[in-house]
């Protein structure tokens, strides 16, 4: 028999399970947003920013591991706050290296890439960021095409990736 609670034979629940584990979602949850809120403060503006690839791995990190601090019962609050710390150290020294040393930059950020001059599409360009024209073009960037055309107007009249 199965009820709404869960699956048949002590399977695993769908809906609920207990209170218990709705206040631990809770009470881990406030307290890991706190702490990562605190470590972002503390870490400065960047840990913030989507400036590379790099920096959106960290995010994607930093949500990933709050989700698992969440909703995952073997990872306890202070190994949680431990793996936010560790992240945004590791994110600390590497952007405090690439500051510093030309080499550590160059593997770290990525430099843009001009595809369109003086209102034409450069297809080399376009081919080696495996991005087309279509792509480019979509109703999604629109807004990027009425900025494009207000630049153009100024003399601007390059796109960077």
């Amino acid at each position: 028999m199965t009820d709404l609670a869960g699956a048949a034979d002590g399977g695993m629940a769908v809906f609920f399970t207990d209170w218990t584990d709705l206040g631990r979602v809770i009470a881990v949850g406030t307290l890991a947003y706190a702490a990562l809120v605190l470590f972002l403060r503390i870490s400065g503006k960047r840990t913030l920013t989507k400036l590379n690839a790099f920096d959106l791995v960290i995010t994607v990190a930093l949500g990933s591991t709050l989700s698992a601090v969440l909703l995952n019962k073997a990872i306890s609050l202070a190994e949680g706050v431990l793996a936010f710390g560790l992240l945004i150290l590791l994110q600390y020294c590497i952007t405090w290296l690439s500051v510093r040393y030309r080499s550590i930059e160059m593997i770290v950020k990525a430099e843009p890439t001009l595809l369109l001059h003086r209102g034409k599409f450069l297809n080399h360009a376009m081919r080696k960021q495996r991005i087309t024209t279509t792509r480019l073009t979509m109703p999604w960037s629109k807004s990027a095409w009425v900025l494009l055309k207000l630049q153009v107007r100024r003399g601007i009249e390059q796109i960077r990736l």
